[in-house]
């Protein structure tokens, strides 16, 4: 959210078109009688939603659900035993470099690192673990950054994934230069701690895993750019106006929110789901990857779903 766009006269949307906790209460309970095992709460910051508590204690009452969330780490040394105590079971922290300024140019973040390095701390404290960093790297402003994450993280438990840097939306340019690739991320790690690689928990599991040798740990690598996994994918999203995105880079998606909101039961609700994940076709990211060979820049304007 550029400050440029998102600045204090930005007309963000009104209460009324969000969906309620008792909303998305309903809408996870469908999801999970669909077969849905992990809710993952994310944003934007989602830790800035009002009474978030509330919603995490709703969602942790469904059975068997892996209730987890991602935030920016600046709020949780507050946050984090209260969503612990309400039934959350794991946080994901974004971190892109332990150096101020290199953080601030990936971020445009206007606070310092050691805030987020308490909020990492705050979570390990409260229990929400194993706690994962995830690093975006890009070509010429944080790849410097990758090793001393690596270090700083190495045998305390945190597992930092490495992601390669991409375009998130539609209208976002995008230039293989800018793209530090998995494979050299894991060699340059590689070339100061031996690693071997670890099978995946699941199918559709999007990081490669990696341990270190050494048993300190583990890291991730996420290639969503040089090796994208369209086919294997099992993702969906549900934005806070009640929008289904059967693909992170989807520019519209299927209004829930009216459905909920027009007396349909849950089993129509969920046939309506039903309907939409059936026809799924996405592999934008497949499909920007061949088209970026083929182009060293590209501004794509097909978006699957």
């Amino acid at each position: 959210m550029p400050r440029e766009i998102f600045g204090r006269e930005y007309a963000f949307l009104p209460r009324a078109e969000l969906l309620t906790f008792e909303e998305i209460e309903r809408l996870a309970r469908v999801f999970a009688s669909r077969g849905v095992e992990k809710i993952r709460l994310t944003g934007g910051e989602p830790l800035l939603r009002r009474d978030l508590e509330t919603l995490v204690a709703m969602l942790a009452r469904i059975p068997a659900l892996d209730l987890t969330l991602t935030t920016n780490g600046v709020l949780l040394p507050a946050k984090a035993q209260p969503l612990a105590d309400a039934g959350l079971r794991r946080v994901t922290v974004s971190l892109d470099s332990l150096d101020d300024d290199v953080f601030k140019a990936m971020n445009d973040a206007d606070v310092p690192v050691a805030r987020v390095l308490a909020g990492i701390d705050s979570a390990q404290a409260a229990g929400l673990g194993p706690v994962k960093v995830n690093t975006v790297v890009k070509r010429g402003v944080n790849e410097d950054s990758v090793l001393p994450l690596a270090s700083h993280f190495r045998g305390n438990g945190v597992v930092v994934r490495f992601i390669e840097y991409m375009d998130v939306g539609v209208t976002n340019g995008w230039c293989l230069d800018e793209v530090v690739p998995a494979k050299e991320i894991v060699a340059a790690i590689e070339a100061e701690w031996p690693l071997e690689p670890v099978q995946p928990g699941y199918r559709g599991e999007v990081a490669r895993r990696y341990r270190y040798r050494d048993g300190a740990g583990e890291i991730g690598v996420i290639a969503s750019v040089t090796q994208p996994f369209c086919r294997d994918c099992t993702r969906a999203r549900v934005s806070a106006d009640g929008k289904l995105y059967t693909c992170l880079f989807a520019a519209h998606g299927h209004d829930l929110r009216a459905v909920l909101r027009g007396g349909a039961t849950d089993a129509e609700l969920g046939a309506t789901v039903d309907g939409i994940w059936r026809v799924r076709a996405d592999r934008y990211s497949e499909i920007r990857s061949a088209e970026t060979v083929e182009s060293p820049r590209v501004e794509m304007s097909y978006i699957g779903g």
